[in-house]
């Protein structure tokens, strides 16, 4: 597949197929993720990979909302993929790797950070593991992790508490009825280039 037709064939997938996904698949989304670039090389992401059903199960089970309905549309659509990765990402590494000597910080002070890099490079580093799923001809969705659901989340599977989940990523065979999201998509246009783009001088 042509790379921007990845780009224009990406979307969020909310129900699947009842069929399996190859593990070579998921092995080659993961090699693809761990690409991404990271500030200093510091390469302080991490993903959690659930593709059994026991795994699977076990995470609906810790991460969704304690008020959700689990025959509702979206959860119970999204309880349908067979794979969900979990890239998590440790601001501790790259705190230490930017007091390293060749690096130059004498401290490990999170206010010389313009933005946290930890953040940014574990959110590209999904966004290739979506590309790769989709010139796979496969679906994904992203999505988060509800803060007062992280901690049932790392007890269960064992996360150390210096790895933030930054959201899950569900993967699997398109189901044939998912024809298009429900979601803001299908509400708002997408804004034209011209109005995000601003050549040389704000406004221009």
């Amino acid at each position: 597949m042509e790379f921007s037709e990845v780009v224009r064939r990406r979307r969020m997938v909310r129900r699947y197929a009842d069929r399996p996904v190859d593990p070579a698949l998921v092995d080659k989304v993961l090699e693809h993720a761990t690409r991404a670039p990271s500030a200093g090389f510091s390469q302080g992401w991490a993903f959690l990979r659930l593709d059994t059903p026991v795994d699977v199960a076990r995470f609906w089970e810790v991460t969704s909302p304690e008020h959700a309905d689990p025959e509702g549309r979206w959860l119970s659509g999204m309880r349908t993929a067979p794979v969900v990765l979990v890239p998590l990402t440790s601001k501790d590494a790259y705190l230490d790797r930017y007091a390293a000597p060749d690096k130059g910080w004498a401290d490990r002070d999170e206010a010389r950070w313009p933005v946290p890099y930890w953040y940014v490079d574990a959110g590209m580093a999904t966004l290739l593991a979506l590309q790769t799923v989709v010139d796979e001809g496969l679906g994904a969705c992203f999505f988060g992790i509800t803060p007062e659901r992280v901690g049932d989340f790392r007890e269960a599977f064992g996360v150390p508490a210096s790895y933030q989940p930054v959201g899950a990523l569900t993967i699997g065979h398109r189901h044939p009825e998912d024809t298009g999201s429900s979601g803001s998509p299908a509400r708002r246009e997408r804004k034209p280039v011209a109005d995000v783009v601003h050549r040389g001088y704000w406004g221009s």
